[in-house]
Order: structure tokens, then C-alpha cells, then sequence
């Protein structure tokens, strides 16, 4: 497992922006994370004193980031450089926001679907604490000199 402290010097989120709390497991394919950012007041991503459910896409993407980054390493490679979010597909929500306390603990699960030099598209879930599926989609990220 890795804590909030390791996983701030492998993506490029920091302070209140790095949404994650640890990665409780990855493979070269996937990666699953746990929050509970959502349940904070000061979340950076809330407005007008909620957290909506496509802030979520975030911690998906931050899931990503951490992926991406740990199969760097992996490979013996250096940190990738911080990519952009360029598009995102098929996207569904099935909750109104992500602040409710009952959702417990988020878990967020990332799954790389293809990976080329110039980017990689991602899978990605979020679900509450019993398994209740509140959002997923696909995003596709550019890496710099891609």
C-alpha cells in the first residue's frame, strides 16, 4: 500500500488537490485507490458548499496519473512527465454528488485500456464503501512531446 505522502511525490496533484489517500493495490493493467476527500469541507473541488458527482472524474484521472506513473517506475524509467487531459467518454453518473456520508470511503479503480507514446486512454470507477457504483468513464490523456 501506498500513503498519501508517497503518492504526492509521484503525481503532479499537491496539497488539498491530491484527492487520494493510498493506492491499496496495481498491476501493469490497473490500479485501485481510497479517498475520503469527498467527505472534507475543504475540498478544493466544491462549490457552494457540495461536492457534485462529476468531480469525481478527478479522482479517477488522479487514480490514473498514479498508474501511469508507478508503471514508469516499474519499467525502470523516470517519473512521466505531467499529461493533459485531453477527452472523455462515455461518462455516467449515478449519484448527484459525492459528499454524502454514507458513501464511506471512495474507492477508485483505474484501468489502462491502451497505452501509446503520445498518451493512454483509461478506464475508470468510482464506488462507495458497500460496492454501490457511483460513476465511471474513459479519458483519454496526452503526454508531452506525444
Amino acid at each position: 500500500m501506498l500513503g498519501r505522502e508517497r503518492l504526492r511525490a509521484l503525481i503532479p496533484h499537491q496539497g488539498a488537490m491530491c484527492l487520494l489517500e493510498a493506492a491499496l493495490r496495481w498491476n501493469q493493467a490497473a490500479i485501485l485507490c481510497r479517498a475520503h476527500s469527498h467527505l472534507e469541507a475543504d475540498n478544493p473541488l466544491r462549490r457552494s458548499g457540495r461536492l457534485g458527482a462529476a468531480c469525481g472524474i478527478e479522482y479517477g484521472l488522479q487514480a490514473a496519473a498514479l498508474h501511469g506513473a508507478l508503471r514508469a517506475l516499474a519499467a525502470g524509467g523516470p517519473r512521466p512527465p505531467p499529461g493533459w487531459f485531453a477527452a472523455l467518454r462515455r461518462a455516467e453518473l449515478y449519484v448527484d454528488r459525492l459528499d454524502d456520508p454514507s458513501f464511506g470511503a471512495l474507492s477508485v479503480a483505474a484501468r489502462l485500456e491502451r497505452a501509446e507514446p503520445g498518451g493512454m486512454i483509461y478506464g475508470f470507477r468510482l464506488r462507495a464503501t458497500g460496492g454501490r457504483l457511483l460513476l465511471r468513464g474513459r479519458a483519454s490523456i496526452v503526454l508531452p512531446g506525444g
